[in-house]
C-alpha cells in the first residue's frame, strides 16, 4: 500500500483540500485539537478549542474525473460541549474537545463519543429527508383542530424534503474523573470503552451513564510520593479484554482485565532502558509518551515522546523492534524549547490501513512518514503555498549543521508557533488528514 516515499514502493504524495480560515489572526476557540476518520473513511471528524465537532463527508468520485477522488465536504457541525464551572473546586471546565472515537457502524445511523476535560458524550448523526404529512389532529403549520372538526379519517404519508443532518446528544457520561480526561477508546465487544485521566482508568458500559468501573489507580495516598501520571490509554483492536496505558516516564503498561476487576497489577510492562551517553536534565521530560496506538493487526504498538516514535512487538518487552528519529536536530535545541513550553507539546500518531507506514507530527508545520518495510523516511509540509490542487509536495530537509544547500531549512529557522500535534490515516485509502493550528489539510496519493 503506502509507502513514505522512495524505492518501489513510492508514494507521491499530492494536495487535496485544505480547510478553514487563511487569517493570520487565529481564534483560540478555532484551533483543531482532535481528527479522527470512521471505520470506512467516509467521515471524517475535527474537534476543536471552541468545544465544536465538525464532520466532513466523502463526495462519491465523479465519473468525469476519474483519477481524483472524492472531496471531503462539511456534512454536520455542532456544538458538543460548553464551557462550565465546578463550583465546589472554584475551576472553569474548558469546553475543548480531547477526544473523538467513532462507533462501529451497525445501521444508517453514526455514533461517536467526544470527550472534554471531564463529560463524554455519546451523538448521534443521522439523515432525514422525508417528512410526515396528513394528520388527523394538526394542521400542516402545527396548530392542533378542533376534534369535532374532524368528519374524515385520514392516513398521513411521508412527503420528500431536503436532507437533514441531525446531531443528537444520546448519552451523557459524567462526574466520573477528577482529572482531566487524557483517551477515550472503544472496545472490540462494541458495547464498553474505556476513559483515562492523570491518575485512574475508568470502563464503562455504553448504556449506562451512572456509573462506570475503575480499573486502573494510581493515585498514591500521599499526592507528594507522585512519581507519574497517566498519558494515553486504548484498548487492543481485537482482544476485549486487553488493554495499555502509558506515563509520562516512558513505560507502557499492557493490562488484562481477565486477571483482576482492577489491572493495578500489569500483565506486561514495555520500557526501553535509556541511553546514557544521552543523559541530560531533560531526559524525563522528553521521555513522557504523548500517545500510544495498536497496529491494525493488533501484533504492534506504537509510541512517541518528545522526538521519537517507536514500534513495539507486544511479544518483546525488553525493547521496541523499530525505532524512528523525528526530529533529532532539535536535541541541542532543548534549553530553549524547555523555555518556551514547547518541549511539553502532546504529539500523536498514526498507522497506514495496512500497517506498513506510520506518521507523526513535527513543528514547521512538517509532518513525518516512516516506511517501515523499505526503511525509508520523508518530512512534508502543510502550507498555503503548495495548495494547488493536484499539486506533489516535496520532500523537506532541515539542515543540522555545515553548508546549507539550497532545498534545506535552517533548524533556527524553524517556526515552533506552526506544529503539528494531530494526523489521521483513511483506514484503506492512501487519504491523509493534517491538522495545523485552525486548519485542516487533506492529502492523497497522486493517481
Amino acid at each position: 500500500m503506502a509507502g513514505a516515499g522512495g524505492g518501489g514502493n513510492d508514494v507521491q504524495w499530492c494536495f487535496s483540500q485544505v480547510k478553514g480560515a487563511i487569517d493570520d489572526d487565529v481564534a483560540e476557540a478555532d484551533i483543531i485539537s482532535t481528527v479522527e476518520f470512521n471505520h470506512s473513511g467516509e467521515l471524517l471528524a475535527t474537534g476543536d478549542k471552541g468545544g465544536r465537532v465538525v464532520i466532513f463527508q466523502q463526495e462519491l468520485e465523479s465519473k468525469n474525473q476519474p483519477q481524483c477522488r472524492g472531496e471531503y465536504n462539511v456534512y454536520s457541525t455542532f456544538q458538543s460541549h460548553e464551557p462550565e464551572f465546578d463550583y465546589l473546586k472554584s475551576l472553569e471546565i474548558e469546553e475543548k474537545i480531547n477526544k473523538i472515537r467513532w462507533l462501529p457502524q451497525k445501521n444508517a445511523a453514526q455514533f461517536l463519543l467526544s470527550t472534554n476535560d471531564k463529560t463524554i458524550k455519546l451523538w448521534k448523526i443521522s439523515e432525514r429527508d422525508k417528512r410526515p404529512e396528513g394528520y388527523n389532529l394538526k394542521e400542516e403549520d402545527g396548530r392542533y383542530r378542533d376534534p369535532t372538526t374532524v368528519t374524515t379519517l385520514r392516513v398521513p404519508v411521508f412527503q420528500p424534503m431536503d436532507l437533514m443532518v441531525e446531531a443528537s446528544p444520546r448519552r451523557v457520561f459524567a462526574n466520573a474523573h477528577t482529572y482531566h480526561i487524557n483517551s477515550i477508546s472503544v472496545n472490540s465487544d462494541c458495547e464498553t470503552y474505556l476513559s483515562a485521566d492523570d491518575l485512574r482508568i475508568n470502563l464503562w458500559n455504553l448504556e449506562i451513564t451512572d456509573r462506570s468501573f475503575n480499573i486502573v489507580d494510581i493515585k498514591p495516598a500521599n499526592m507528594e510520593e507522585l512519581t507519574e501520571v497517566i498519558t494515553a490509554a486504548e484498548f487492543h483492536p481485537n482482544q476485549c479484554n486487553t488493554f495499555v496505558y502509558s506515563s509520562s516516564k516512558g513505560t507502557i503498561r499492557l493490562c488484562d482485565m481477565r486477571a483482576s476487576a482492577l489491572c493495578d497489577q500489569h500483565s506486561k510492562l514495555f520500557e526501553e532502558p535509556e541511553d546514557p551517553s544521552n543523559r541530560s536534565f531533560f531526559s524525563e521530560i522528553i521521555s513522557s509518551i504523548s500517545d500510544v496506538k495498536f497496529s491494525h493487526s493488533g501484533r504492534y504498538m506504537m509510541t512517541r515522546d518528545y522526538l521519537s516514535v517507536k514500534i513495539w512487538d507486544l511479544n518483546m518487552e525488553s525493547r521496541p523492534v523499530e525505532t524512528y528519529q523525528v526530529h533529532e536536530y532539535l536535541r541541542s535545541k532543548l534549553c530553549s524549547l524547555y523555555e518556551n513550553d514547547c518541549i511539553f507539546d502532546k504529539f500523536e500518531c498514526c498507522w497506514n490501513g495496512n500497517d506498513s507506514v506510520v506518521m507523526t507530527g513535527s513543528y514547521n508545520n512538517f509532518f513525518r512518514m516512516f516506511d517501515r518495510g523499505y526503511r525509508q523516511d520523508v518530512t512534508l509540509e502543510a502550507s498555503r503555498e503548495s495548495s494547488k490542487p493536484r499539486s506533489v509536495l516535496k520532500p523537506r530537509k532541515v539542515c543540522t549543521g555545515g553548508k546549507r544547500k539550497k532545498d534545506e531549512i535552517s533548524v533556527d529557522s524553524l517556526d515552533f508557533n506552526k506544529k503539528i500535534l494531530h494526523t489521521a490515516w483513511h483506514p484503506q485509502d492512501n487519504i491523509i488528514a493534517v491538522a495545523t493550528t485552525n486548519n485542516l489539510y487533506i492529502f492523497q496519493d497522486k493517481l
